[in-house]
């Protein structure tokens, strides 16, 4: 037998929650004194005590856990039910740290607002190209939902023009486009070879009379303060944004992100002050 803080030290945890538990009826001692009312357990109890502990870290209410331990489930089962949750709980816990990364990103944008006029812009004529194309849905413009996208169609055109023979003749590009609800991507390279029969799509990328352009450096996960940087300067230099395929063209994309180049590109015009 162990008294309650000997049997509070052992199964670590506080000789108030084990008060507690009594109460409830979750784990009763095995013998409490008559005389002094102390509480002692006995060390078999120290099994009962741990199944209610991993229940309860894993979320489930403790009249919950009384239930699952009433119908005395076994040790294989009882990790089925930890293996569930736990699932549950990474899925919740990878949803609440994406969260707190379009937070923090969120955060960034508004404290680098002050600064996004000081950018440096070229407008510039942009040439059209022949390209190979490969497209993909991404379910909005947020990172989380188009990075992926982006990056695997990315991956996908290199491999597919490896596979038929064709070489890069100038940067990857991605354009994207409102698709209802859902974002329309799409990813291109000028080549040089046959594309037939390569599994990819042709197209004419028409040139651009006019884009203002800005080098974002580093991550993709940044590169919405450089857009808004871009749009901000657009705005406010008599420019007007045009429909069209505003674009992103990946100069350096080698090794870690943070040494990455990308020139964005959107078609503007610039129109007479009234």
């Amino acid at each position: 037998m162990f008294s309650i803080g000997e049997f509070a030290k052992v199964g670590r945890v506080s000789v108030r929650m084990l008060r507690h538990y009594d109460a409830l009826g979750l784990l009763r001692p095995a013998r409490v004194d008559p005389h002094s009312g102390y509480r002692y357990y006995a060390a078999d109890q120290l099994a009962r005590l741990n199944r209610i502990l991993a229940l309860s870290d894993l979320g489930i209410g403790l009249k919950q856990v009384a239930e699952v331990l009433d119908e005395r489930p076994s040790a294989e089962q009882l990790r089925g039910m930890l293996r569930l949750r736990r699932g549950e709980l990474a899925e919740r816990v990878a949803a609440e740290t994406a969260r707190l990364a379009r937070v923090e990103a969120r955060l960034r944008l508004i404290e680098v607002e002050d600064a996004m006029s000081e950018v440096d812009v070229v407008v510039k004529p942009v040439e059209g190209a022949r390209v190979v194309a490969v497209g993909g849905i991404a379910e909005s413009f947020e990172y989380d939902d188009i990075g992926p996208v982006v990056s695997g169609l990315c991956g996908s055109l290199a491999e597919r023009m490896e596979r038929a023979g064709l070489k890069f003749a100038g940067p990857a590009i991605a354009w994207y486009e409102p698709a209802d609800d859902r974002v329309h991507v799409q990813a291109c390279a000028p080549y040089v070879g046959s594309s037939e029969g390569a599994g990819l799509d042709e197209v004419e990328l028409p040139s651009l009379a006019h884009a203002a352009t800005l080098v974002h450096r580093g991550t993709m996960a940044t590169i919405a303060e450089s857009y808004q940087a871009l749009a901000r300067w657009i705005d406010d230099n008599g420019y007007r944004a045009e429909p069209g395929h505003a674009r992103e063209v990946y100069l350096h994309t080698d090794g870690d992100e943070t040494g990455w180049v990308t020139e964005l590109q959107i078609p503007v015009t610039q129109f007479a002050a009234t």
